[in-house]
């Protein structure tokens, strides 16, 4: 097998190479902390195979039809605020659908309640929802479902998964699951490949081993279709000067746990989407991986042909890339990801582990992806999160400096070079924020396939809750809050609602001129804008970097969405900010300012929308 790359080949090598290596080193700086001491014994060879084999779950009982209907009106209606024009409603809606509706009451959020009569059927509950969907007054209408006191998983160390469950700062994984376990749904982790665990052995399907060196791949070859992960330690600076040492980190069987660990099997852990299946494919090894590897990964993923790679038959519907390196998204691996996306396949990565603006880092700075910061168990970004505009939503990734117990606790293996016995351990890091995500796209899709990528991302960012502690430099929409979000997906058959006004032309960005504006006008709405107002921005031009991008609201007020960056080479701006307008009126004219602060490239504003 020939050398490793040299730290010179490895990590600057020109950016329209391909060839850049994701250092090892960073993805374990992204780790930041690795404890040594496992949580749980791992099993006997023999008790292992007896679980294995038993851990399917068997499935939720049915629920029974729903006898109620909850109705939310829009603000403008007259059954919005009228009892008697609900209950008219109602009756004319029952009449159209062949069932018997009586409204019933108001709720406390002024939505109302709709009695569907004596032992409706599936189809009569059917009926009576389409008829409400069809109003163009009513802005939702979700079952009245009878809820029941739900046990935790009775996995043995779920009570240490704070990320899950605490309403501190926690996803709210559980009350995502009355809805959607992830069923249906594959999702490719392109990472270190997999070791295997008896925890996550039920939802692994086929993958595929990428790396295409074999000094990086230390498995005796090149490309096979076996993703196993033979460990990636590396000696003293053996992945360049001052790089020091490393044991096998075993990360992608880590962020595997985390997403689908089998769940309610009475060991280990519970993963987030627990019945969705992983797709492992092997990029990273000794001193990390090629972009060139990467980019045929997510092809694969997705569903695209790469030459010399039999066709996949375990098409992913989400892709986990907790990895990255320094420098902006090229346009090779942004190509790569835009055909994934348009193949209808959701990109999720990791924000980077430097304490610095992502917008510097790959693949957390290319466009059509999920960025996702780390926050820590108060809530806060953590400390060596990276931030700024290009980050889309901030999840659960573990503080271990204020204990090991605040890391992200998920399967492992206990070999510190080569495969041992299966382990469980805690990680921190942007790497174990991106599986939360990864796994709560599962359970989107799970609850409504039609979903796109670009739906699941403004979903998430529009059902986030407010970080309940601090970020400086910026983290996206919130927290995620995967209860709210699978339901709001769930209710709305796919759609993630809203109101879109979309600008009409084009206009031309001058090189290093003034400022141009795109204008659009809002009419109709009443009232204040939203606290998560969504921006689209699409945008053409040579080096993105040189561009400023604000919002200016009627009043004149401005919203900054993307600043500058002498570093940002990468073309084009094809990206969704949210932004707090829920100061401004939203009826007037909006429009989109940008203006090209350095010489020599040019560009256009394509188009750009608003979606209330």
């Amino acid at each position: 097998m020939r050398p490793s790359p040299s730290p010179d080949a490895s990590r600057e090598a020109p950016r329209g190479t391909g060839r850049k290596l994701v250092s090892v080193a960073a993805i374990s700086a992204a780790l930041l902390a690795v404890t040594t001491s496992t949580v749980a014994a791992a099993q006997t060879p023999d008790a292992r195979s007896t679980t294995v084999a038993a851990e399917a779950t068997p499935p939720a009982p049915a629920a029974a039809p729903a006898e109620r209907l909850i109705v939310g009106y829009k603000s403008a209606a007259a059954e919005a605020t009228s009892d008697k024009a609900a209950d008219a409603d109602a009756a004319a809606k029952g009449r159209k659908a062949g069932e018997d509706l009586d409204f019933r009451r108001r709720l406390g959020t002024g939505a109302a309640l709709v009695d569907l009569g004596a032992e409706p059927t599936k189809a009569d509950v059917a009926d009576a929802i389409a008829q409400y969907r069809a109003d163009p007054q009513v802005a939702y209408v979700v079952p009245d479902r009878l809820n029941k006191p739900q046990a935790d998983p009775n996995d043995t160390e779920y009570a240490k998964q704070w990320d899950l469950f605490e309403a501190t700062a926690g996803m709210r994984v559980p009350g995502a699951w009355t809805t959607s376990t992830g069923s249906g749904v594959t999702v490719a982790v392109i990472d270190t490949g997999y070791v295997a665990h008896s925890d996550v052995a039920a939802n692994i399907v086929g993958g595929y081993d990428f790396i295409s060196d074999p000094a990086v791949s230390v498995d005796g070859d090149g490309r096979d279709s076996n993703p196993a992960d033979p460990g990636d330690w590396y000696a003293t600076d053996e992945c360049g000067a001052g790089t020091g040492s490393s044991g096998s980190s075993w990360h992608g069987t880590h962020v595997a746990g985390t997403i689908a660990a089998v769940t309610g099997n009475g060991k280990g852990i519970a993963g987030i989407a627990y019945h969705a299946k992983i797709s492992p494919l092997r990029v990273l090894g000794k001193c990390g991986g090629y972009d060139s590897d990467i980019i045929d990964a997510i092809t694969w993923a997705s569903g695209g042909t790469v030459s010399g790679v039999p066709a996949n038959s375990n098409v992913a519907k989400v892709v986990n890339m907790s990895l990255g390196g320094p420098g902006a998204c090229t346009s090779a691996t942004q190509s790569a990801i835009n055909a994934a996306v348009n193949r209808g396949t959701t990109v999720v990565v990791a924000a980077g582990n430097d304490n610095d603006n992502a917008s510097q880092y790959s693949p957390a700075s290319c466009s059509n992806v999920i960025t996702v910061a780390a926050t820590g168990r108060t809530g806060s970004r953590a400390s060596y999160s990276n931030y700024g505009s290009v980050v889309d939503i901030a999840a659960p990734g573990g503080e271990m400096s204020t204990g090991t117990a605040n890391g992200i606790l998920s399967t492992l293996n206990s070999g510190t070079k080569t495969p041992s016995t299966e382990s469980y351990a805690y990680y921190q890091g942007t790497s174990m924020a991106t599986p939360h995500i990864v796994g709560l796209v599962a359970l989107m899709k799970s609850a409504a396939p039609a979903l796109t990528p670009a739906q699941i991302e403004t979903a998430v960012k529009a059902n986030a809750r407010a970080l309940p502690g601090t970020c400086s430099g910026g983290c996206g929409a919130g927290l995620a809050d995967a209860a709210r979000t699978v339901q709001a997906v769930a209710a709305g058959g796919g759609s993630t609602g809203g109101t879109t006004f979309t600008s009409a032309g084009s206009v031309a960005i001058p090189d290093a001129g003034s400022a141009v504006e795109s204008p659009i006008t809002v009419g109709g709405r009443g009232g204040n804008a939203p606290a998560a107002l969504k921006v689209g921005v699409d945008i053409t031009h040579t080096y993105r970097g040189d561009l400023v991008i604000d919002l200016v609201a009627p009043d004149g007020s401005t919203y900054r969405l993307k600043s500058s960056s002498s570093s940002d080479s990468a073309d084009d701006v094809s990206a969704t900010y949210t932004v707090d307008a829920s100061s401004e009126a939203a009826d007037g004219t909006w429009k989109l300012r940008v203006q090209d602060v350095a010489a020599q490239d040019t560009g256009t504003i394509n188009s750009w929308k608003l979606t209330f």
